[in-house]
C-alpha cells in the first residue's frame, strides 16, 4: 500500500500564520511536528507500507522535501503541479506513478486525528475492499450538525467491514438540513480520504473523464525528473480539466463504498477546529507564546513575536505574527477567508508570504524596510549556498554574525569569520556559501534605487531556480 500525500491546499481561512507561499500543512500547529509530518507519522506500525508519493504545489517543493526528510520519510517521489487543478488530476497523476495493483492510501496533509488505533483499523478493512476493486472513502461520523463540511450518504447495503454502499455525495447544507442529517444517522462528514487499487481508479476515471485521464499521462510522459521531485510539463497539464476527486468519479461510480470513521478526526479548517483541537487552560484559553489574559474565556491567543495582553473578552481569536495581527469572533472565523482576498486584491504581500521567507537555502528575516534601504538578517544552513548571481540595481553590505561564510566576488574568494564583513557593489557577480556544520547567520543591508525580490539574475543554482 502506497500512501499518497496531498499536499495543494492554501489553507486562507487559518491566515494569518497560514499563508499562500507557508500554508498550514507545513506548520506545527497541533504538536511538534507539522500537519504534514503528522499525516505520515501517524501511520508507522501499519504492515506492507511503501515509500509514500507526494503530489504539492511546485512552488512549495523545497518545504515538502525537508519536512519529509526531517522525519526520515524518502518518498518514492514528489510530484509537482504547476497549476492548481483539484484533487482529481493530482490522484491520477500518483496513480499513474504507481503500479496497476498497488493500493493507493490517499490522504490531505493537514488533518488531525488523535485515535490512531481506529484510524488503522479501518484502513485494514478499506484495503480488503479496494483488493476487491472497491473505491473506499472513510465517512466521519458527525458529532455536530457541521455546516462547513460536504456529506456522504450512506446506502443500505454493506460490503464488510463496517462498509456501506455510497448512495450520494452532498454539497454543504444549511444548518436545519445539518441537523436532518446527523438525526437520521445515514450521514457522514466528507473526509477527502480514500483507499483504492490504482488500476480502479483509472479504469473508472476512464468511463467519466477520458480527457482528464489523457492529459495527465501526457503530462507525466513529458516531465523532467529531478533527484525527488517530477515536474510535470506545465503547458500539457494546463490543459487538464480542474475537478475534485468526488465529481470526477466517486459520485459516479457504482463501485464507491464509505467505511464510517470515528477516530477524533479534524481537518483544522479554521481557528475555531485549532482551538477545538488544543489544549486549553482552565478558563477553556488556548494560549501559545507570551501571553498574558485577564478575565478571559473560551479564546484562542497566540503571540509569535510580541507580548499580548488579553482582558475582559470571550470567544476571540487573537493572531500576532511579526507583521500582521488577526482578530475575529470564534463565530466569524469563517471569515478570514475574505479579508485575504481583499488582502489579495490590494496587492498586498501579506496574503502570500510571512516577514520570514524560507528557501531551499535556509531563511530571511526582512529586520527593517526603508525607502533607500532594506536590512535582512538572514541564516544559511551547513553546507548549502545561494545562487551565483548579480542585481542591476542594489549594492549589499554583508555582516557576519554567527558560523563562517564563503563568498565569491568576481574573482575573488573570501573567507569571512563572525564580526567581519564585505561589500558587493551593483552588478557584480556573487555568491554566499557556508562551509561549516552550524547555521551561517548574517546581516545584510541593501541600498540602491531598486530593491525588488526580482532584481536578480542567477547564472548557477545548486536547487534548479530559474
Amino acid at each position: 500500500m502506497i500512501p499518497v500525500i496531498l499536499s495543494g491546499g492554501s489553507g486562507t481561512r487559518l491566515w494569518s500564520l497560514s499563508r499562500g507561499q507557508y500554508p498550514k500543512q507545513f506548520l506545527p500547529l497541533v504538536s511538534k511536528h507539522t500537519l504534514l509530518q503528522d499525516t505520515l507519522l501517524r501511520l508507522s506500525g501499519l504492515e506492507g507500507l511503501q515509500a509514500p508519493l507526494a503530489v504539492c504545489n511546485e512552488e512549495h517543493r523545497f518545504m515538502m522535501a525537508e519536512q519529509l526528510w526531517e522525519i526520515d520519510a524518502k518518498p518514492a517521489a514528489i510530484i509537482l503541479e504547476p497549476v492548481g487543478k483539484n484533487t482529481a488530476p493530482a490522484i491520477t497523476m500518483a496513480a499513474l506513478s504507481a503500479d496497476k495493483d498497488d493500493i493507493l492510501l490517499v490522504l490531505p496533509a493537514d488533518h488531525v486525528i488523535t485515535n490512531i488505533e481506529a484510524f488503522h483499523d479501518a484502513i485494514h478493512h478499506a484495503k480488503i475492499l479496494a483488493e476487491q476493486g472497491y473505491l473506499v472513502t472513510f465517512g466521519i461520523v458527525p458529532t455536530a450538525p457541521e455546516t462547513g463540511y460536504g456529506y456522504i450518504k450512506r446506502d443500505n447495503v454493506q460490503q464488510g467491514g463496517g462498509a456501506f454502499n455510497v448512495a450520494a455525495f452532498v454539497e454543504k447544507p444549511d444548518l436545519d438540513t445539518a441537523e436532518s442529517y446527523l438525526q437520521s444517522g445515514d450521514y457522514f462528514w466528507n473526509s477527502g480520504m480514500f483507499v483504492f487499487k490504482a488500476s480502479s481508479f483509472l479504469d473508472e476515471l476512464a468511463k467519466f473523464d477520458l480527457t482528464m485521464l489523457s492529459v495527465c499521462q501526457q503530462a507525466l510522459n513529458a516531465a523532467k525528473v529531478d533527484v525527488d521531485f517530477v515536474r510535470v510539463d506545465k503547458d500539457v497539464f494546463a490543459t487538464c480539466p480542474s475537478n475534485s476527486i468526488d465529481y470526477a468519479v466517486m459520485e459516479k461510480t457504482d463501485l464507491a463504498v464509505v467505511i464510517p470513521l470515528d477516530a477524533g478526526w479534524n481537518d483544522i479548517g479554521s481557528w475555531s477546529a485549532l482551538w477545538d483541537v488544543t489544549q486549553k487552560d482552565s478558563h477553556g484559553n488556548a494560549i501559545s507564546g507570551d501571553v498574558v489574559t485577564l478575565d478571559t474565556e473560551n479564546s484562542f491567543i497566540y503571540a509569535e513575536h510580541k507580548l499580548v495582553t488579553v482582558i475582559g473578552v470571550q470567544n476571540l481569536v487573537v493572531v500576532e505574527t511579526k507583521d500582521a495581527l488577526m482578530i475575529a469572533s470564534k463565530d466569524k472565523v469563517q471569515d478570514v477567508k475574505h479579508i485575504v482576498e481583499q488582502l489579495k486584491k490590494a496587492n498586498r504581500k501579506e496574503a502570500e508570504i510571512h516577514r520570514k521567507i524560507y528557501r531551499p537555502w535556509g531563511h530571511y528575516d526582512l529586520v527593517d524596510e526603508g525607502e533607500p534601504h532594506h536590512t535582512k538578517r538572514i541564516v544559511v544552513k551547513p553546507k548549502a549556498k545561494l545562487s551565483v548571481q548579480k542585481h542591476h540595481h542594489r549594492a549589499e553590505h554583508w555582516v557576519v554574525v554567527k558560523g563562517t561564510a564563503l563568498v565569491s566576488k568576481g574573482d575573488e574568494t573570501l573567507l569571512i569569520t563572525e564580526n567581519e564583513s564585505t561589500y558587493i557593489p551593483v552588478g557584480m557577480i556573487h555568491s554566499l556559501e557556508n562551509p561549516g556544520v552550524i547555521p551561517l547567520e548574517i546581516v545584510e543591508v541593501q541600498s540602491g534605487s531598486y530593491l525588488g525580490e526580482d532584481d536578480i539574475v542567477r547564472f548557477s543554482d545548486t536547487y534548479h531556480r530559474i
